[in-house]
């Protein structure tokens, strides 16, 4: 959904408007002077010799369109992106085969992955630097997309020799499989599970159910976890969580009532408003009699 105004004349229009993705042709409009994949893209990243800024999403993802209205919209923001990158803008729909590449490349440099993708390239191709979604400001843990912006316009200009060799690096990685970190195997004792469990009981929302705040996610792992321990130690603080957090999930709006099953997460911490994209028809936890 664009967060333009439908009868407005748009005020900039990229090559995006040439596209046929919806998703695409939501950014059309964006101060940023997007480019689609293409061989244009990375002819002007090497003449111009400038680092590629590469954001991948789909229509659906309501983290992507946040993204894209605090920063793509943001005229400042475009006109730092247009100074100091060539931009492109990628739907994940389309293009299976970049988003797979970059998402492995994302996930060896942070250890996770997600949408939308941003992801800092060599005028070659070679991922150098990435993650997902970055705020306007800084939140939630991360830093703001602004900061990030600088920081690799600067390591650009001053230290291109370690992003070059990031990027060999990264590639060679890729080549072999992702090349996972190796890291010692670690035996579940009875303290692990009590330090696992005392983490859960900090952060229940015992107002709404689950764990934190807005995004809320089912976490169907953390309720199996639970159910486990409950079967265990008939624990009334374990059933609690339990019985709070599917109940709340089954009467917001997080479960579809004309087609079953629950929608990915809620964008608020109440469980009202769905992210619309379905994750699992069913979750099939069943309590002990």
């Amino acid at each position: 959904m664009s967060h333009q105004d439908a009868n407005a004349v748009p005020k900039y229009t990229n090559r995006l408007a040439a596209e046929t993705s919806p998703y695409l042709l939501d950014h059309a409009h964006n101060p940023v002077e997007w480019y689609a994949w293409n061989q244009d893209a990375m002819q002007k990243a090497k003449t111009e010799d400038k680092p590629i800024f590469l954001s991948i999403g789909y229509a659906a993802c309501h983290w992507c369109h946040v993204m894209a209205h605090e920063s793509f919209e943001d005229e400042p923001t475009a006109r730092f992106m247009n100074e100091h990158f060539v931009n492109i803008k990628v739907d994940r729909e389309e293009r299976p085969d970049l988003d797979s590449i970059y998402m492995n490349a994302v996930v060896a440099m942070t250890g996770q992955g997600g949408w939308p993708m941003s992801v800092f390239l060599t005028p070659d191709g070679k991922p150098f630097y990435g993650g997902t979604y970055y705020p306007k400001t800084r939140r939630y843990g991360m830093p703001a997309f602004m900061d990030v912006l600088k920081g690799i316009a600067n390591a650009w200009e001053n230290q291109r020799a370690d992003i070059e060799q990031n990027g060999e690096q990264m590639q060679q990685a890729l080549a072999q499989g992702g090349a996972p970190r190796v890291e010692e195997e670690i035996l579940l004792d009875k303290r692990t599970l009590e330090l696992a469990f005392n983490g859960i009981a900090r952060a229940f929302d015992s107002e709404n159910g689950g764990w934190g705040g807005a995004p809320k996610f089912p976490q169907p792992m953390t309720l199996e976890f639970l159910i486990r321990s409950y079967t265990k130690t008939r624990d009334e603080l374990v059933l609690k969580m339990i019985t709070l957090s599917l109940d709340k999930m089954a009467r917001g709006g997080m479960y579809d009532q004309l087609g079953g099953g629950f929608h990915r997460y809620a964008t608020d911490e109440v469980w009202l408003v769905p992210h619309f994209e379905k994750c699992v028809n069913q979750i099939h936890l069943a309590l002990p009699e």
